[in-house]
């Protein structure tokens, strides 16, 4: 069905180092109690051994249906709670820098985004299931193409938004353009707040992170559209460097980059900060 037959040393590979980076999110998470990123990073760490397991399971038995319909979910479906991460993430960066400076409230972006995100991986697993299906009883798997390329087009739509809105925050933080005022008893300190260190290099490993799935997310897109039987879909290192690694270097990218060490947690006058811009967002459109 793959039109090769999967490396099985390659298989192994990413087998093993997604298990590394699940198991060091697994463990990141309960020691800084960052309970979100079992759901979002870990959970696609497990999704993706799910789907390299599944290839390599194909690459002795190559013939057989039920490892590459396996692999088909998961692949395609596992960067989604990634880009989750990422949504809440850039959240809780803009409530440490200043949320009157960004065009949504951190609250906001985790509710729109991560809602936006639970859509598309509901679209990719649907598209995968089909086309897993179509596989099994050997009729067409254009209809499951399709939907899981309308999942995958959908998620880069909202990979783009996100990324315009995060470099207007920073931009409007720059030039001090806040678009809301928040009563300076909320506020610790007056005029626009600093970007420290530890934020600055929370937004590098975002940025890098986003950069890698949106490459991969790109990659999935063009070979989709080529269908089942095109030259993108039947060449293996394509699938390699840019599912296989793009999501090896996003996954990665946060365990090395991870929030619980650069990005402080919610304190009373962030709450309450926090509490103040949404009250002014109220009041702005009522």
């Amino acid at each position: 069905p793959y039109h090769y037959v999967p490396t099985e040393w390659i298989c192994i590979l990413f087998l093993v180092l997604y298990s590394i980076s699940t198991v060091l999110h697994l463990g990141q998470a309960v020691k800084y109690r960052l309970w979100w990123m079992i759901p979002t990073a870990t959970f696609a760490g497990i999704l993706e051994i799910l789907g390299w397991s599944a290839r390599l399971w194909s690459s002795r038995n190559p013939k057989l249906l039920t490892p590459y319909e396996m692999q088909i979910v998961g692949t395609i479906i596992a960067p989604t709670p990634l880009v989750a991460a990422n949504f809440i993430i850039l959240g809780r960066v803009i409530t440490q820098i200043g949320p009157q400076y960004s065009r949504l409230t951190p609250r906001l972006y985790t509710i729109v985004f991560c809602c936006f995100d639970i859509v598309c991986l509901i679209v990719q697993a649907v598209g995968g299931a089909s086309a897993a299906h179509a596989a099994n009883t050997k009729t067409s798997a254009s209809m499951g193409a399709n939907i899981m390329l309308g999942g995958i087009a959908a998620q880069l739509f909202a990979i783009v938004v996100y990324v315009a809105l995060a470099a207007e925050t920073l931009l409007h933080l720059k030039y001090n353009l806040p678009f809301r005022h928040v009563e300076q008893r909320h506020i610790s300190e007056k005029g626009p707040r600093t970007v420290s260190k530890n934020l600055r290099l929370m937004l590098c490993g975002m940025a890098f992170c986003t950069l890698c799935i949106f490459i991969r997310s790109v990659y999935r897109t063009v070979e989709l559209a080529d269908g089942w039987n095109g030259p993108v879909i039947t060449t293996e290192r394509y699938f390699d460097w840019l599912d296989g690694g793009m999501v090896t270097l996003a996954i990665y990218t946060l365990n090395f980059f991870y929030p619980g060490i650069l990005v402080k947690k919610d304190s009373p006058l962030t709450h309450a900060s926090q509490q103040s811009i949404d009250e002014e967002a109220s009041s702005t459109k009522t």
